[in-house]
């Protein structure tokens, strides 16, 4: 019988056998690993061993790459520095000088940068397009075109993509599929069963889940990896196997985590959506009656003034990352998609009132109590 979500989560590494038999995987933090002989050294090379040099690998980052590989239900996955180091990984193990990518529109504003302006430096082009219409994205498919992106719930308007009609486009231009699952998680989402190459993830969020790690995770097709971890290796993208170890670690506790915060968050959704100075909640909620995801973004109305509501939040943290165990906001305009162009960011409804909240796990209560409370001491 397959192992079910919440099993596997604890249980993905194969039983080692260590000369010290310790219950979890020791921190390898070490730059180098050692020799015997020279024909030892060679056999390194000639592919009998593992470990020469933590830059082209180390047992920390291999067991969490192996870990989110196994929750999406993927062959092969290799962990990275962080989120965006593991969308350039995996677009470089697809597309070089010359060839073009069709891209979500809607996408996270670092990835948005990265494609448009550093990957352009390199030869490669993007088109943004919305993914909400297939014929927008099959027209802008060309005879260079190698990979569609995505996010399977897009940043910060939580828009759920139709994966299944992606991939069909893909696999009808002989194209490559990529998308960040970072917002869903393998928790609520697995785009590798449904036919996608390539998932990214920046394990920085709920991955790790604790705010103490930056990373990144590339899994897939594993032809398809091992062109990213070429490009890792050799571009130095590499994860330190501390901060490996630390996200592994983190990892354990997903499956009860994002049962918590996702259920938090559609409560909070719920309630907002009453608010009269609140002008639209974005949630999925369709997606589950037990929440989808735990992110929640609002548009405040114009009765509120949205510095003031920040000031006004107590005891959530103002940040420009997401997932922590602690509730927290961000302001999409001025952190996350800062450098998508006005006109871009007009297109999208990015607007001063846009408030992304990332709902922890505390009382459910109190979280919607802190924002009702905020909004009320904000109205002009």
């Amino acid at each position: 019988m397959e192992k079910r979500f919440e099993t596997i989560v604890l249980h993905n590494a194969k039983k080692e056998n260590r000369p010290i038999k310790s219950k979890v995987t020791p921190i390898y933090q070490t730059s180098a690993f050692t020799f015997t002989d020279l024909e030892e050294l060679e056999g390194f090379y000639q592919g009998e061993g593992n470990y020469l040099y933590s830059r082209t690998g180390n047992p920390n980052p291999d067991e969490l790459g192996a870990a989110v590989a196994a929750l999406e239900r993927a062959p092969a996955g290799i962990a990275t520095s962080s989120g965006l180091s593991s969308i350039l990984a995996a677009v470089l193990a697809v597309a070089g000088s010359g060839d073009h990518i069709v891209a979500a529109e809607d996408l996270y504003g670092g990835s948005f940068h990265l494609l448009k302006e550093e990957l352009s430096t390199l030869g490669i082009q993007t088109t943004f397009v919305s993914f909400s219409n297939p014929k927008e994205v099959a027209d802008a498919i060309g005879e260079n075109t190698k990979l569609l992106y995505s996010e399977s719930i897009t940043n910060p308007l939580l828009r759920v993509e139709n994966i299944e009609a992606i991939v069909k486009i893909a696999k009808e231009h002989g194209l490559i599929t990529l998308i960040d699952n970072t917002f869903a998680t393998p928790y609520h989402i697995n785009p590798y069963k449904l036919g996608v190459d390539l998932v990214i993830h920046s394990v920085t969020k709920y991955i790790g889940g604790h705010s103490d790690v930056t990373a990144g995770v590339v899994v897939g097709k594993e032809e398809l990896v091992a062109k990213a971890r070429a490009k890792v290796v050799n571009f130095g993208a590499n994860v330190s196997p501390f901060e490996a170890w630390l996200t592994t670690r983190g990892l354990k506790t997903l499956a009860i985590r994002m049962k918590s915060q996702s259920y938090n968050a559609r409560k909070l959704a719920l309630a907002l959506k009453e608010n009269r100075h609140v002008k639209k909640v974005y949630y999925p909620f369709a997606e589950s009656e037990a929440g989808f995801g735990a992110i929640v973004t609002i548009e405040l109305a114009k009765s509120v003034d949205v510095n003031q509501f920040f000031r006004s939040l107590s005891w959530v943290k103002i940040a420009p990352t997401l997932a922590g165990v602690e509730t927290s906001v961000s302001h999409p305009l001025k952190t996350s998609h800062r450098a998508l162009p006005a006109e871009a960011q007009e297109a999208l409804g990015i607007t001063n009132e846009v408030v992304r909240i990332s709902v922890g796990i505390e009382h459910e209560e109190d979280i919607i109590h802190t924002f009702e409370q905020a909004i009320e001491n904000s109205v002009r």
